[in-house]
């Protein structure tokens, strides 16, 4: 059953979250190749979790990450300033690399296909002799 309240509040945090990222925290440690792909929140409304991105090396993609988790208390104070609920969900980041495997697969899948497609030329080749 969907919860059009939390969906609502997932879409506002997920807004202002990637604002206050890109902003307001001054941390080198975290990548300016980095993104928020969703925020998921619960239904009490506690804890929301922060799906993040990182396009470049595992390094980066860490010390993003220990980053994010060292300022999450700055990050939610900051969310409750801008919603107002009862509950300023507790913040928890992980690292999503859903992007990076899609890219991974399509490459792989490149790969199959054009090796099918010189082995179908090879086969006609053969086949016109």
């Amino acid at each position: 059953m969907a919860y059009p309240r939390v969906s609502r509040l997932n879409e506002e945090m997920k807004k202002y979250i990637s604002d206050i990222i890109r902003n307001e925290l001054r941390d080198p440690r975290i990548s300016s190749m980095a993104s928020i792909i969703a925020v998921d929140v619960t239904r009490d409304l506690r804890y929301g979790t922060v799906y993040i991105s990182v396009l470049g090396t595992e390094k980066e993609k860490q010390e993003t990450i220990k980053a994010l988790q060292k300022s999450a208390g700055y990050v939610r104070r900051e969310v409750g300033k801008k919603i107002k609920t009862r509950y300023t969900p507790e913040i928890l980041f992980k690292l999503d690399e859903s992007i990076e495997k899609g890219i991974d697969m399509y490459h792989k899948i490149s790969k199959v296909s054009q090796e099918q497609g010189i082995q179908e030329e090879e086969n006609d080749g053969i086949n016109e002799e």
